[in-house]
């Protein structure tokens, strides 16, 4: 038995832990203060001009497709790779999704078939920045542009890319909406969390987004709990069927903290990242990940290393060789179309190949700001000798 690494453990110092005392001596818990304070240290780090921090990610996503009112009949295009929330959103909405394989060698959307999918009821795209590496947003609106379709809402779900680059800047501000992730195992947490940014507040024709955004994420009622509590102001109204995914001050408190070390911690990602790759990079079998090109560069959250030549027998093997040495690795993703819930809605996975083939010889290296680099290192040579094994049968 070796050194136990485990895949994904939060990174929370005396910082953190400071920050909720605070709260929690400040007789204010719920959504308050720091749930402001934390949206401004977003919107700044995003270059957006608005932020609504939430419970978690995917009721962000859910509640763009209930204030933009698609439901039933309409359509909303994603890919079957990703995480469910992805699609369920969806599938909450009475909409059943409409699924676009990713590109032959990648784990993003395959923009040109995202074209061939668009119908005339297609109100929404959802494209899905895999690992923290951002999809060519560009593209995507350039390819609605030229349709004439850029009333279709362009979703961003970025759960993965907080600290990601795109062109240059921070993602954030590039589609209609981002929606963020600061759940457990993300980059930056708040151990339940996310956010959506975005930049007009007037986007297709609302009167004020960010108010509404607001509302419907606390059960459509007129006031923040904020705004009640005051001293004879407890008459509200209820406006809209809302949600309750409020993020709550003790939430926020975390993410200011981690606010304040984001960049040192990417960095460090960074360094593992370097320390995987410059291992695997002689060897044949490896199908590295790109951590940065001309048009991006990723927030460094998963490392997705292929494995050429193995199906998914081989690369479970591998897995299970690691963690018989007490090192966690993981699978991003099981496509959709593999799982019961999509498969009795009709779909079946050999109609996204190209997922398929992603997903079969996949193995995600564990990347995580407290993870040392000695370790890392060592766990990229025991992976190698785990695959090397294999192919020597």
């Amino acid at each position: 038995m070796g050194k136990k690494i485990p895949f994904s453990p939060p990174d929370i110092t005396k910082e953190e832990i400071n920050e909720v005392v605070k709260v929690l001596e400040s007789g204010w818990i719920t959504s308050g203060p720091r749930v402001a304070q934390f949206e401004e240290d977003i919107k700044k780090y995003c270059n957006s001009n608005y932020a609504v921090a939430l419970g978690n990610a995917t009721a962000g996503m859910e509640l763009i497709l209930k204030v933009f009112d698609i439901k039933e009949g309409d359509e909303v295009i994603t890919t079957p790779y990703t995480y469910a929330a992805t699609a369920n959103i969806i599938v909450h909405r009475g909409i059943k999704p409409t699924f676009v394989d990713v590109e032959k060698e990648s784990f993003l959307i395959d923009i040109d078939n995202i074209e061939k999918a668009i119908t005339p009821r297609t109100k929404a795209i959802i494209t899905v920045d895999i690992a923290g590496v951002p999809v060519d947003y560009d593209k995507v609106r350039a390819m609605l542009k030229k349709l004439g379709r850029e009333d279709i809402i362009l979703i961003a779900d970025s759960a993965h890319s907080y600290g990601a680059s795109y062109r240059g800047k921070k993602v954030g501000s590039q589609c209609d909406f981002h929606v963020f992730s600061f759940h457990a195992v993300k980059n930056l947490t708040t151990a339940e969390g996310g956010a959506i940014t975005y930049n007009d507040n007037n986007f297709h024709g609302k009167e004020d987004l960010l108010h509404e955004f607001k509302i419907t994420s606390l059960q459509g009622q007129s006031k923040d709990a904020f705004s009640k509590m005051k001293a004879g102001a407890w008459k509200y109204d209820i406006l809209t069927d809302g949600f309750k995914c409020n993020m709550t001050d003790l939430q926020a408190a975390i993410g200011v903290a981690q606010m304040r070390r984001y960049e040192d911690m990417l960095e460090h990602r960074r360094k593992i990242f370097e320390i995987y790759t410059n291992a695997l990079k002689e060897k044949e079998w490896a199908i590295i990940p790109v951590a940065k090109n001309e048009i991006m560069e990723t927030s460094y959250h998963l490392y997705t290393l292929r494995i050429k030549g193995f199906e998914e027998e081989n690369r479970n093997a591998v897995i299970q060789s690691l963690a018989d040495m007490d090192i966690a690795t993981n699978v991003h993703f099981i496509p959709l179309p593999m799982f019961t819930l999509y498969k009795n809605l009709g779909y079946k996975v050999e109609d996204y190949p190209n997922a398929y083939n992603q997903y079969k010889n996949e193995i995600t290296l564990p990347v995580y700001s407290t993870l040392s680099l000695e370790d890392a290192d060592y766990l990229v040579k025991e992976l190698i000798k785990a695959v090397e094994k294999i192919n020597n049968k």
